[in-house]
């Protein structure tokens, strides 16, 4: 069976778990600081703050409370996106506002989301998808226009840049995901990347249940007694662990965008003779792609499937099923989603792993002109 997700795990990360896990200290430590600097400087933002948490999930929560956002407020993100978003927004007390997305992209269609701001409107969580990232600037003179804050969810794009700058290096608030399937990951984890001490400050005494000056102590292996809480705090902090996995794949981070890079080149060139389907609309050029999706018609899609599964043993999946299909938020305020509606019946995530071999590609691409052949 070719896996959907298949992380790269070689010997380099066996030794740094090894080692972390020598060092006795299993808590939040010195590992969680020195991955949050490695992630500072791989984004190339002296002037930006990180700070590492448990989960992306965690991640998004605490930028949205960063931002302000809380009952009352409403936040516009595209229906097009994981639940996880509308999960953090609802968290928060907030609601969710739905926006669609656009066709060729599959990103926040902006248009849509301006038409449904309104007086009560704090934020948006604006999401690179897949291979595809945001238009960012026209994201910025939005959030100016309507002084918004802007939550940038690049899950997906960690490793990648915008017009020359690093993702995470420009955005208003950012949130990165390390979880098992994503191009680097640190068992589990995430990332918030703030403009000021004032909010770092803040993120620390969040994530770790509200504790002050905790994470200064935690970064030297050491642990506080003596602790006042001022304010509502979580239990999101990272392990030591998990930074120094994340730490091991941080270094081939390069390798990893490369190899995904040829694959999802390897995956446009191969499946462009296939009239039924629709592949990415990108050269593969700076970007760190975390899946690599088709399009066809909705006929075919879940047909395609059971038969790369059962018959060519390719697994796929689909990324994702709208906000508002879910029984939480089916009646939150949303626009026309008709383009969300119409990918979420076509899309389909083909298997795209780091330093994936040729024949392995070669298996998925057969499974797909197999199929097709079948129906002529």
């Amino acid at each position: 069976m070719v896996p959907l997700f298949k992380p790269l795990i070689e010997q380099d990360e066996f030794d740094a778990v090894r080692e972390a896990l020598e060092m006795g200290w299993l808590g939040m430590g010195s590992y969680v600081n020195r991955f949050e600097e490695a992630i500072k400087n791989h984004i190339q933002a002296p002037d930006r703050y990180v700070a590492a948490v448990n989960t992306g999930t965690s991640a998004l929560h605490l930028g949205l409370l960063a931002a302000g956002v809380g009952p009352g407020d409403e936040v516009i993100t595209p229906a097009f996106n994981f639940l996880a978003d509308y999960q953090a927004i609802t968290q928060t007390g907030a609601e969710v506002v739905f926006c669609d997305a656009l066709d060729d992209t599959l990103c926040i269609d902006l248009d849509s989301a301006e038409s449904m701001i309104s007086p009560r409107t704090k934020a948006m969580i604006v999401m690179d998808y897949d291979c595809m990232l945001c238009d960012h600037d026209r994201v910025a003179e939005l959030a100016e226009k309507y002084k918004l804050r802007v939550i940038h969810d690049a899950a997906h794009s960690f490793g990648s840049s915008y017009k020359g700058r690093k993702i995470g290096s420009f955005s208003d608030i950012c949130m990165f995901s390390f979880d098992a399937v994503k191009t680097i990951t640190s068992l589990d984890g995430g990332a918030l990347v703030v403009r000021t001490p004032e909010e770092l400050n803040l993120i620390h005494e969040w994530r770790f249940l509200g504790m002050q000056q905790m994470s200064e102590a935690l970064y030297q292996n050491k642990r506080p007694w003596s602790q006042d809480v001022e304010r509502q705090g979580y239990r999101y902090h990272l392990i030591n662990l998990h930074a120094a996995m994340g730490l091991a794949q941080l270094k081939k981070i390069d390798v990893i965008a490369q190899s995904r890079c040829e694959a999802g080149r390897y995956y446009n060139e191969k499946l462009a003779s296939i009239p039924q389907l629709r592949t990415p609309d990108s050269p593969f050029v700076d970007v760190c792609p975390f899946l690599y999706f088709i399009r066809v018609s909705a006929e075919h899609r879940d047909p395609l499937r059971t038969y790369m599964k059962e018959k060519k043993d390719v697994d796929t999946g689909f990324h994702w099923r709208p906000g508002h299909y879910f029984t939480q938020w089916k009646d939150c305020r949303r626009s026309d989603l008709r383009v969300t509606e119409k990918v979420a019946s076509e899309i389909i995530s083909l298997p795209l792993h780091s330093k994936m071999e040729r024949e392995t590609l070669d298996q998925v691409i057969d499974a797909i002109s197999s199929y097709f052949s079948s129906k002529i």
